[in-house]
């Protein structure tokens, strides 16, 4: 039977030097010839040493971003530091830097979250989806990225969100492999994607460099995307596969080996226990499994041009860079190596990041997925409905507003309504909802889709759960901890009272059906005071139905008691579109219905604001 396109690239990517993994066979990926950089003086028997250099490009947490645009504003993307996004930006960061070093000693990879994120990753999973490589829709960071010639790219968390089919459709559709050394068949803990790449760089006169490109994914998907991945896939620790593929990639006779992973540096961890992985553990790989020279970090969006962490069994020093987000950076790894008894040996790793918002886009990228973005420019604005009054989401994380207020009178209406006629019927409904936009807001007048979906930025889905009063103290009391504690008498700058210990705004929640204060003069876990339910103090042993997302549900950002809660229902539409249908279904948003004071920040028992 002949191979299918995704069998040929996964069967590439996963061998070398004839050995096959997870039974694949198939042969190393070679780059072009390139020249040896110079001539040394000889080592040994006087034999002459010859040095060589290649460079390694990353990207990561693309999350859909292919051009420099913003579909929830419907303008090119802008935001305080004037950073640029995209593919198309980054294309030209990429040629830039392979005419610096030499196209044929350059690659150039990724590390994960590519296909969720904009409203063009939405359409074409959701509105217009992929079905395969050559059939139907093609994926506009697909296009992009074999246009780019990417070399291979680890697989994110997020790539789990639209579920397997669409992800394997993805794969179908990309010219490179998906790699996840840690992510494994459920039943076989066989590999369920390439573990690896290994890439020969020919070089002249000499012996070629044989590159192994490992690639590691998050523990936290088995949390996060539970609906889709539970008894299909299973995701190890990071370290515990490097450990397993890194010796092999060296016995492969590879020279260099690059990690590329969708985790974080710190080893921290925001799902608590329910998986027994840190969820940010490139440190610890880097710092515990001998033989990486490099390292591409991913997931936590933040700029690190160039981490330094010491092997603490080698002594050796491994090379980590993190690109920021969404395309914004293009991290350059340059790595040096000397040819000495018989084999390349690597004597020097630099890294840095480049901006993207120093160069145009390459028109080449950006004409090839213009079709794409103009069928998703004219999706999102599409009227939708009317709204009676503006609503702004800029005083969200410090004060009650109406427009989380909205979020949540939608939920609890869609839970009440999936509840009725069912045991559960008369309890009373809770939801939870956060700021997870600043810039996020509802005009007054005529409203877009693109509006709407502004509100809620993740592809959640909504999940109903039984919770005790007393539970639900708890459930506010973590989430309070967002503030930092502030004596009575102190100044208070709305800017720096929240995102205590780096807490993200995602990861604080408002809820709804209850009342309540929080009291930032107190220390975390005492600052819920006044709490009541219909108008009457919290009965500890009462039950309550919650409304909660997916990602919290399944214990994202570690709160308490609601992932081993009872589950009485869930739904596999994304709030957002939950949220349109609403809009769509009743016409008109009136925020003088909904829009109540239901909680306030207090300080000593004084109310902050008005």
């Amino acid at each position: 039977m002949p191979l299918n396109r995704r069998d040929f690239i996964n069967r590439s990517a996963a061998t070398g030097a004839g050995v096959a993994l997870a039974g694949t066979a198939g042969a190393v990926a070679a780059a072009g010839p390139a020249q040896a950089s110079e001539q040394g003086r000889g080592h040994g028997h006087g034999h002459p040493s010859t040095t060589f250099s290649l460079r390694v490009l990353g990207t990561t947490d693309l999350h859909g971003h292919a051009l420099n645009w913003d579909y929830f504003t419907n303008a090119e993307y802008d935001d305080a530091t004037h950073n640029d996004v995209g593919l198309a930006k980054v294309a030209t960061l990429v040629e830039q830097a392979r005419a610096e070093k030499g196209h044929d000693r350059t690659l150039l990879i990724d590390a994960g979250d590519i296909i969720q994120g904009t409203q063009l990753s939405y359409y074409y999973a959701r509105v217009e989806p992929i079905s395969g490589a050559r059939r139907g829709p093609q994926h506009p960071m697909a296009l992009a990225m074999n246009h780019m010639k990417y070399d291979a790219a680890a697989l994110g968390n997020h790539e789990f969100n639209y579920g397997i089919p669409l992800l394997r459709a993805f794969q179908d559709q990309c010219d490179f492999p998906l790699l996840a050394a840690n992510a494994v068949d459920a039943t076989t803990l066989k590999p369920a994607f390439p573990p690896y790449l290994v890439k020969e760089i020919k070089v002249h006169g000499g012996r070629p460099v044989k590159v192994g490109v490992l690639g590691l994914t998050n523990p936290g998907i088995a949390v996060w995307d539970k609906a889709n991945v539970q008894g299909r896939m299973a995701f190890p620790g990071l370290v515990e596969q490097a450990k397993i593929y890194v010796p092999k990639l060296r016995a492969l006779g590879c020279d260099v080996v690059i990690c590329t992973d969708h985790s974080g540096l710190d080893g921290s961890t925001s799902y608590g226990d329910a998986v027994p992985y840190p969820e940010n553990a490139s440190s610890l790989v880097a710092a515990q499994v001998p033989g990486i020279d490099a390292i591409l970090v991913g997931h936590t969006h933040v700029e690190r041009p160039q981490t330094l962490v010491v092997n603490e069994q080698t002594g050796k020093t491994v090379v980590l860079s993190e690109p920021l987000m969404w395309g914004m950076r293009l991290s350059v790894f340059d790595i040096d190596l000397a040819f000495d008894r018989g084999r390349w040996h690597v004597t020097s790793v630099t890294a840095e990041v480049r901006n993207a918002n120093t160069v145009a886009e390459d028109p080449h990228v950006a004409k090839l997925v213009r079709g794409e973005h103009q069928k998703v420019v004219d999706y999102v604005n599409q009227v939708v409905g009317t709204c009676t009054a503006a609503m702004s989401a800029a005083e969200s994380t410090y004060k009650d507003t109406p427009i989380i207020d909205f979020l949540n009178l939608v939920q609890a209406d869609t839970v009440k309504a999936a509840l009725a006629g069912t045991a559960y019927a008369a309890l009373p409904v809770l939801s939870e909802a956060s700021p997870f936009s600043r810039t996020a807001a509802i005009p007054a007048g005529q409203v877009s889709l693109r509006d709407v979906a502004g509100l809620y930025v993740y592809e959640n889905t909504l999940d109903a759960k039984i919770l005790t009063g007393a539970q639900v103290k708890d459930y506010l009391e973590w989430s309070a901890a967002y503030y930092v504690q502030t004596a009575p008498g102190a100044p208070v700058d709305v800017t720096k009272i929240t995102n205590a210990n780096n807490t993200p705004d995602y990861s604080y929640d408002v809820l709804s059906g209850v009342s309540y204060d929080i009291d930032i003069a107190q220390p975390v876990g005492s600052r819920i005071v006044n709490l009541t339910a219909g108008g009457a103090p919290i009965d500890p042993a009462a039950q309550f139905v919650l409304a909660v997302n997916n990602y919290r549900s399944s214990g994202g950002s570690n709160y308490p008691h609601v992932a081993a809660a009872q589950s009485v229902w869930s739904n596999s539409d994304e709030i957002r579109n939950t949220i349109i249908a609403w809009v769509q279904a009743h016409g008109t948003i009136d925020p003088s219905s909904f829009g109540t004071d239901q909680w306030r920040l207090t300080r000593a028992g004084v109310p902050l604001f008005a």
